[in-house]
């Protein structure tokens, strides 16, 4: 605890810290939307190396994959040796992938490329929100949360849409290279940036990686995930009996963790966060609930667009970018009020999503065609200022009583949640959306949009279910207390 002391007082006065955010903000775009944005260059890829369609599936899911699995034990690690080195070597790695894929010659090592350049990118994640509790105390740290939330909306949202406007400019055999090639100079100025402006604190270290925590976790994850990725190629048909063995891993991690917990040792992921810190679990099952429907949709509508309408991957990418604005100028006005508001702007952010994208779906089943298009973008900005209102208000309000030493831990558990509700939803959601099209006329393409987005709802619904009762049961805390009235400040955790 001497360490988080002396890293706070540092930090509370430095005047870098403002600058230091938008390098980390920079690589957590980049990462993040290296996990849409090579959809839409798929095609292509495959013409220009002679892929199969199995393999050159693996170019999304060997990234989505990897990064997944090393986001828990990339936060304990950055917790342990040191954020910002953690942060810089990934940096450095995955610009030196981003070039490696850029530059492959055939799908083999263009699949070994993603795969490193996943890692990189799943150790970079949990060091951005583990920073943001590091450098930033009070209002300041809503704020900060709010531009990070509007950077995973972002990212998530116009990967189809920097796609296709890569893919329109570099025109022609090779096109999709500058998809990874556009890494290369952001990163390399984020790299330089960040080794000057970056702040030192001083490591918790003392002890060793539970490396048995690590082993348990991965393959628990690595179990629920692979089917996940791979049910374009019928990962989910032939892999299922992976679930149940997913969960034997899990269970087992968890029983583990206590027990390290209960010997004072360092586990893996400290079971007080779920214990002890208040929020924090009801935090991470709302973003996995928002993340099944929020992720999934975006597949469902570049079918919708570029197969039913027969829009270009630009237009298909331009025709949801409503959502993205949206996202983006209500994230950064949620940081400032979710001090104020708290899980009540969750709340109002959950219910304008729910509204927006039920009524997209409804708008593109039932509109007509000289109106459908203009009428969605309405509904899909309002939902878009919904999402603002919930991705980084919901990590501010589950991370904010998280103790610094376990930031990274926390965060990386908290960005786990979501990518797997983001594999459950882009697996579900067009799988569902090919279940309803039939013969594929445009009466079938509307009703298919309509009823997987529809389903896309559905979670987003939970979520929303989750935040009136976390809103609720803080209402009637006097002075947000804990459950026992155990006075303290909203900014540290319930002590049991």
């Amino acid at each position: 605890m001497q360490a988080e002391a002396g890293g706070q007082q540092a930090d509370e006065v430095d005047p870098r810290r403002w600058r230091a955010l938008w390098v980390t903000l920079v690589a957590g775009f980049m990462s993040l939307l290296d996990v849409t944005i090579v959809a839409v260059a798929l095609p292509s890829m495959q013409r220009d190396l002679g892929a199969t369609a199995p393999a050159i599936q693996w170019v999304v899911s060997g990234y989505a994959l990897s990064f997944a699995l090393v986001l828990v034990t990339a936060g304990r690690v950055g917790d342990t040796i040191g954020r910002r080195r953690i942060f810089l070597i990934a940096l450095a790695g995955f610009v030196l992938c981003s070039a490696g894929a850029g530059a492959a010659p055939s799908i083999e090592l263009l699949v070994v490329a993603r795969v490193a350049q996943g890692v990189c990118a799943g150790c970079l994640a949990p060091q951005n929100s583990a920073l943001i509790q590091q450098m930033f105390r009070g209002a300041e740290r809503g704020r900060a949360f709010g531009l990070f939330g509007a950077t995973v909306g972002i990212s998530s949202a116009v990967g189809p849409v920097v796609g296709g406007l890569i893919l329109a400019l570099a025109d022609g055999p090779g096109g999709w290279r500058w998809i990874f090639y556009v890494n290369v100079p952001i990163g390399a100025i984020a790299l330089i940036l960040g080794v000057r402006l970056l702040p030192r604190a001083a490591p918790s270290g003392g002890q060793r990686l539970d490396l048995p925590g690590v082993a348990l976790l991965g393959a628990g994850v690595l179990s629920v995930m692979l089917p996940l990725v791979l049910a374009e190629s019928g990962g989910v048909r032939t892999l299922w009996w992976l679930f149940p063995v997913a969960a034997a891993f899990l269970v087992a991690f968890v029983r583990w963790e206590r027990r390290v917990a209960a010997r004072h040792g360092r586990p893996l992921l400290d079971p007080r966060l779920a214990t002890s810190t208040r929020g924090y679990v009801t935090g991470a099952a709302i973003a996995t609930l928002y993340f099944v429907g929020f992720s999934g949709v975006w597949l469902v509508f570049a079918l919708f667009f570029q197969d039913g309408l027969g829009y270009s991957p630009l237009e298909s990418g331009l025709a949801v970018t409503p959502f993205a604005i949206g996202s983006a100028v209500a994230a950064a006005v949620a940081g400032r009020l979710v001090e104020r508001l708290g899980r009540l702007l969750t709340v109002c952010g959950l219910a304008a999503v729910v509204v927006g994208l039920g009524g997209t779906a409804l708008i593109l089943r039932w509109a007509p065609d000289g109106t459908a298009v203009w009428l969605q973008a309405l509904a899909l900005l309002l939902g878009g200022i919904g999402s603002g209102c919930v991705i980084s208000p919901n990590v501010t309000m589950t991370l904010r009583d998280v103790p610094v030493p376990m930031a990274g831990a926390a965060g990386g558990a908290l960005q786990t949640g979501q990518r797997l509700g983001g594999a459950v939803g882009t697996a579900a959601l067009p799988g569902l959306f090919y279940m309803t099209l039939g013969d594929g006329g445009i009466g079938h393409y509307r009703s298919a949009v309509a009823f997987a987005v529809g389903c896309g709802v559905l979670p987003v619904l939970g979520a929303f279910a989750l935040a009136v009762r976390d809103w609720l049961r803080d209402h009637r805390r006097d002075g947000r207390g804990c459950p026992d009235e155990v006075a303290h400040s909203h900014t540290h955790a319930c002590q049991p």
